[in-house]
């Protein structure tokens, strides 16, 4: 039996049991497991004026465990809506965090004064952690010497290939954005149209509208949203980085797989509008004063005439919808769109999540990004015994 089979029994055989009376924690962390594997399940905790009810204040553990299954709300579900405001309200916390970034924490924590704690499942939590840390390293420094000594084909798993295809990005970018001036630029684009790019895909042309955004600057046009958006979202990466995403991954990912990635199906574009939203909230104060194209906000300002903090309240409004549509695609599997390739997209919104929440830690790389990469990577093993 699978473990996404046996999660389905759960579902089936016991949420939908109203005889069992489980306590706050315990059904949001039920919740939260099954809605991340598809299936849909706390009007139990509303009183009769359809709020939360105020014993469950002192149940911290509880409203944690609802603050993050919270996050797995779709449209139109007013109770998540307002769990969500609940327990920001009371807890005065928010993630939404890769959980591998999250597991060094929880396994030492989970090990103190347990006595019912499964010492087995314990000491597996800590090798499957120690080994994929094993892994990563390993990966790490063939990435390194990659960079720094050749360019051949002689990776082939997934996540080398990926990081090669965001460095090059980066180069790129960075030539447009920091390095190049317009006339250069131009030169340069002259060059990459003599390899006849218009055979090549939509989500390879990223040189276009890097300089589609280039000459806006040049000419100090402020576009639309209309005009800004659909050559914002291709110059962010994400469309390029979730069609690398998917190669060299197992044999779930398949031809249909790929066409479907190259039609900009719902769950990619709420992925590159979070991508988009994020970065420009926190990078186009820094941006404008070093000379760059207008954000999003610069755009929005301009077009709706709007303050600064009301085009960021609604982008907010956008990320948030965004988040929505990933997590109803998520629900979505098929064989042509398999798990592995939805998590693929939905970790890419997570790192966005975690670099970009509150300032540009990619670009100035701060010291809790330091920490958020350190640990699962480089930090000491965690001991099994």
């Amino acid at each position: 039996m699978t473990i996404e089979h046996a999660l389905h029994i759960i579902y089936h055989h016991h949420c939908n049991n109203a005889q069992i009376d489980d306590d706050l924690y315990t059904a949001s962390v039920r919740f939260r497991l099954l809605r991340e594997h598809g299936c849909n399940t706390f009007n139990k905790f509303i009183d009769e004026k359809g709020e939360f009810k105020e014993s469950l204040i002192s149940d911290v553990k509880g409203m944690l465990e609802l603050y993050k299954a919270a996050h797995f709300q779709l449209h139109g579900e007013t109770i998540l809506e307002e769990a969500l405001a609940w327990t920001m309200f009371h807890l005065k916390l928010a993630e939404t965090i890769l959980p591998r970034l999250v597991a060094r924490s929880y396994i030492p924590y989970i090990c103190e004064g347990s006595a019912t704690l499964d010492k087995n499942l314990m000491k597996f939590a800590k090798l499957d952690f120690n080994m994929v840390q094993h892994l990563h390293k390993e990966e790490l420094s063939k990435i390194n010497r990659w960079w720094r000594l050749y360019f051949e084909p002689v990776y082939t798993i997934a996540i080398t290939f990926m990081i090669k295809v965001i460095s090059l990005t980066s180069i790129l970018d960075d030539i447009y954005d920091a390095y190049g001036t317009y006339e250069e630029l131009e030169i340069f684009m002259e060059a990459i149209q003599r390899w006849d790019i218009d055979q090549l895909p939509d989500y390879m042309k990223q040189s276009q509208v890097y300089h589609a955004e280039a000459k806006w600057l040049h000419e100090n046009y402020i576009p639309t949203m209309e005009e800004y958006m659909p050559i914002a979202l291709v110059s962010c990466g994400y469309p390029l980085l979730t069609i690398a995403s998917c190669v060299g991954m197992d044999d779930s990912i398949t031809k249909e797989t790929f066409i479907w990635a190259f039609n900009d199906p719902k769950i990619c574009r709420a992925s590159n509008t979070i991508f988009r939203l994020m970065s420009d909230i926190v990078n186009h104060k820094f941006e404008q004063e070093r000379g760059h194209v207008s954000s999003a906000v610069e755009c929005y300002m301009k077009q709706h005439g709007v303050s600064m903090q009301e085009a960021y309240n609604e982008f907010y409004k956008q990320i948030n919808n965004a988040w929505k549509d990933i997590n109803e695609e998520c629900l979505k599997p098929t064989a042509a769109t398999p798990r592995s390739a939805l998590n693929r997209i939905l970790n890419l919104a997570r790192v966005m999540d975690l670099f970009h929440k509150g300032e540009d830690a990619y670009t100035h790389v701060s010291d809790a990004a330091k920490t958020s990469i350190n640990s699962p990577l480089v930090d000491s093993r965690i001991q099994t015994t």
